[in-house]
């Protein structure tokens, strides 16, 4: 990283900076790349009421007109996720916050709880993608991704809006001189230094200081217009005795604080402690003691916050910050979200919220932790995954027609697949040893007449095994293609393509750590589905049980830690919902249950009469979706069909 001098500033907005003759640059450095804008899939809706989900109403966001505002929890690289928020939402957000990774592999681990106990999880291909784009190249990697982010954070700040950037000794002097960049030094609000705690155990070792404390660093958008309110902390107790120490005849605690009227005479008045607002919070905070992600750093209460992630903040340190920079009902964003905490704390404080992160378990984590406040405002879960695929169906590309978009995107997926690619057939596209391969739509659920049309072509050619490879599934597939399989003598297997293939990157890494193509998870309820629509009465419960679930996957897994505490099928489900009106289009959760460490066991039967409103009060046919979320955070569902007479 180097200071170059230049002619003229390259940025109107330091135009009129101290800095405008001096360029920031690194190596491979890449200056404002154009990152597309992509169309957001809702996958889930939480806590919407039936009115909600039925009705139109509207809310102005910005001078805009929007449907009713659902807060956002997004699952996908950050990067692409703020430049597809550009279009709805630049300009409109009050208050962001970022604890971005500060200098190991560590912020891509995390704990799960299996049966009990605390495992340390891996991170996934994506998170591990995700970490050698972070730091593969060193520092100059680290700015690149920093320095992207922070200007589409930029763009997505209103002008009375505070970027709060969350950093430790590692990379924050680096982070300071990229703000100062985009931001402008004049908008630079200082720093707060959070000292989370005493020094002790390891960090007491080693020839230099010990390190206690983290630095934020804060940004306006428009200094002058950002917003501020005044919080104030308790008095010490040192100062209390030193300062309070009268008492009145009520016994409540007073100081003398000396006036002079406009007479020019003394004379002293009480102010007393129970009227006063306490000391306003200055640049260091010292009252917020840090979270630990390993339960064995408590020796006696155990914070129920805690989530398991290496890197959770407290949350009264996010309330905090979002006290004295937003109003109620404003728009707090954070795009490294991790276990949820700063959208927990603006939940909690009435504030509107978009989080979004890579981990899809770190997703899952923050939906149950939300999940678990009271009365928590509706939101949905988005990704971008399904619709990032639309790159392989452009019409036109760079000169190619769609023919040959696909056949690349064939071929990618079958090289990954380690099968050899075939032509001349209309649904088969390739051969892996003895089995044929099919590679479902791109942009499209893979349907039963797809596999049929597949099977079909399999026995024209006289060959009986098949490999059917898809993002996504038709519901309730697996059970009628099974009949049809067998009826026609096919050793058929379904394998769902990892969402994370789509980055090409995976290539180089193919020889060192190839891709794997999981089994469907294999769930069954009671009623079972197989044996035709569940009969009830208009007003009576539909009862749905949970009677077997697996994930075939797991002997795959590299953490034996993991496999050997799973002593039965139950362990293996961390969470699971239904939607009890499923419409064939977003799922919408109505019930759910799940595990959390005051209360570990997870209930394995749900009755439809405790949904509020009650479902069912209507005869004719409908549809039950029940999901599954494993103790990894992926899901598998299965539906059922309703008769009401």
């Amino acid at each position: 990283m180097a200071h170059e001098k230049v002619g003229k500033p390259e940025d109107e907005r330091i135009a009129k900076s101290p800095l405008q003759e001096t360029r920031l640059i690194w190596r491979d450095m890449k200056e404002r790349e154009k990152i597309p804008s992509l169309p957001f899939q809702t996958i889930e809706t939480i806590n919407e009421s039936k009115a909600d989900r039925e009705a139109n109403r509207l809310l102005r966001i910005g001078g805009k007109e929007l449907p009713s505002w659902r807060n956002k929890l997004i699952w996908g690289d950050n990067k692409y996720v703020m430049s597809s928020l550009i279009p709805d939402f630049a300009g409109k957000i009050d208050l962001i916050y970022i604890d971005p990774p500060f200098h190991t592999g560590a912020d891509f681990y995390y704990a799960i709880n299996v049966n009990g106990e605390e495992v340390t999880k891996a991170p996934s291909m994506i998170e591990e993608l995700a970490y050698r784009d972070t730091w593969g190249k060193g520092m100059d990697s680290y700015m690149q991704m920093m320095y992207d982010r922070l200007n589409l954070m930029w763009e997505l700040m209103s002008e009375n809006g505070t970027l709060y950037v969350h950093m430790d000794w590692h990379v924050g002097h680096y982070v300071k001189v990229i703000l100062d960049k985009i931001f402008r030094p004049e908008n630079y609000l200082g720093e707060i230094i959070w000292a989370y705690g005493s020094p002790s155990g390891g960090r007491v070792a080693g020839s230099k200081l010990v390190k206690s404390h983290d630095t934020i660093l804060i940004y306006a958008k428009c200094r002058g217009k950002h917003k501020y309110q005044n919080v104030y902390l308790p008095y010490a107790e040192r100062y209390i005795r030193d300062w309070f120490r009268f008492t009145d005849k009520d016994g409540r605690k007073y100081r003398k604080r000396w006036r002079r009227d406009e007479a020019g005479r003394s004379y002293f008045e009480k102010q007393y402690l129970d009227e006063s607002s306490g000391v306003p919070a200055s640049t260091v905070w010292t009252d917020i003691q840090q979270i630990y992600a390993d339960p064995r750093a408590y020796k006696d209460r155990m914070p129920s916050e805690i989530t398991g992630f290496p890197t959770q903040k407290p949350q009264a340190l996010l309330e905090r910050i979002i006290q004295i920079s937003s109003d109620e009902d404003d728009l707090v964003a954070d795009f490294f979200c991790g276990a949820g905490t700063t959208l927990a704390a603006a939940e909690k404080l009435g504030r509107k919220w978009i989080g979004c992160d890579i981990s899809r378990f770190a997703i899952h984590v923050t939906r149950k932790r939300l999940l678990e406040m009271k009365d928590c405002h509706p939101f949905e879960i988005m990704n971008l995954g399904k619709y990032e695929r639309q790159y392989w169906q452009t019409t036109i590309v760079s000169g190619k027609t769609i023919e040959q978009r696909l056949d690349e995107y064939y071929a990618f997926i079958l090289k990954l697949y380690k099968a050899e690619q075939l032509t001349g057939f209309h649904h088969i596209h390739g051969r892996k040893g003895s089995r044929l391969v099919h590679v479902g739509a791109v942009d499209a659920p893979v349907t039963l007449s797809e596999i049929e049309d597949t099977i079909s072509e399999c026995i024209k050619v006289k060959q009986d095994k098949l490999d059917i490879l898809g993002w996504e599934f038709e519901m309730g597939i697996d059970v009628e293609i099974e009949k049809w399989a067998q009826a026609k003598q096919i050793d058929l297997q379904l394998k769902r393509i990892p969402r994370e293939v789509m980055d090409k990157r995976l290539i180089e890494l193919q020889d060192e750590k190839p891709v794997t193509f999981f089994d469907l998870g294999v769930l069954t309820i009671d009623p079972n589905p197989r044996k035709g629509p569940a009969k009830i009465k208009v007003g009576e419960p539909l009862k749905i049980q949970v009677t077997y679930f697996n994930i075939p996957h797991l002997d795959l897994l590299e953490e034996e830690e993991v496999r050997k505490r799973i002593k039965k099928w139950e362990h293996l489900i961390d969470y699971w919902s239904i939607d009890w009106d499923y419409k064939e289009d977003t799922f919408h959760n109505q019930w759910q249950d799940f595990r959390t460490r005051k209360e570990p066991e997870i209930r394995l039967k749900a009755s439809s009469n405790e949904s509020e409103p009650r479902p069912y009060q209507k005869q004719g046919n409908y549809k039950a979706l029940v999901k599954v979320i494993d103790i990894f955070g992926n899901d598998t569902t299965r539906m059922l069909e309703v008769h009401v007479r």
